[in-house]
């Protein structure tokens, strides 16, 4: 199972996402999407399997379609999702409840808009942040994770820059 794993979009999704996700078997999204009609569509034209969780910044409709926090299975890999994890392994109680009941092998968070991606030996899991892939945010380079998933083992994970963000979006140096 190819996968592609992108975050804090804020109503922005770059065109080379089709080139990036294309053969991807499952888009998965750390939330922070924005704009339902200018991301949603986008994701499910490139690949119509999208799994995903709300962010704190998503309106309605993001939340109706997606959960606050979801724990699935992919080939026999099981994976948590919510958009506010802690990049130090610091997590708030109702996550730490979360993990500790699921066990999931990959935990994966957006929010930071920090590309991250280390062991967690206290709940052994990988954690992994794909940072930021929109122009909003204190970020200055847009990315995403690739990877495959093969009968429990995860292989060829990439760290994909998109690009900077724009330079009107930078804050002001002055």
């Amino acid at each position: 199972m190819k996968v592609g794993l992108i975050s804090d979009t804020h109503s922005y999704l770059d065109p080379k996402l089709e080139r990036i996700f294309a053969g991807c078997d499952e888009i998965w999204h750390a939330g922070d999407w924005g704009n339902y009609d200018s991301t949603v569509p986008f994701l499910k034209n490139i690949c119509p399997i999208i799994k995903g969780v709300y962010g704190n910044i998503d309106g309605k409709n993001i939340r109706d379609e997606f959960p606050e926090y979801i724990c699935f299975e992919a080939e026999r890999m099981k994976v948590s999702m919510i958009h506010i994890g802690n990049p130090r392994g610091i997590y708030t109680a109702t996550l730490q409840n979360w993990l500790q009941a699921d066990k999931p092998q990959i935990f994966i968070c957006g929010h930071s808009h920090i590309l991250k991606v280390f062991q967690d030996k206290k709940y052994k899991h990988l954690h992994m942040n794909p940072g930021a892939a929109g122009m909003h945010g204190f970020h200055h380079v847009r990315t995403v994770l690739r990877f495959e998933i093969n009968a429990g083992k995860m292989s060829n994970l990439e760290a994909i820059e998109l690009g900077p963000r724009t330079a009107e979006n930078f804050p002001s140096a002055t």
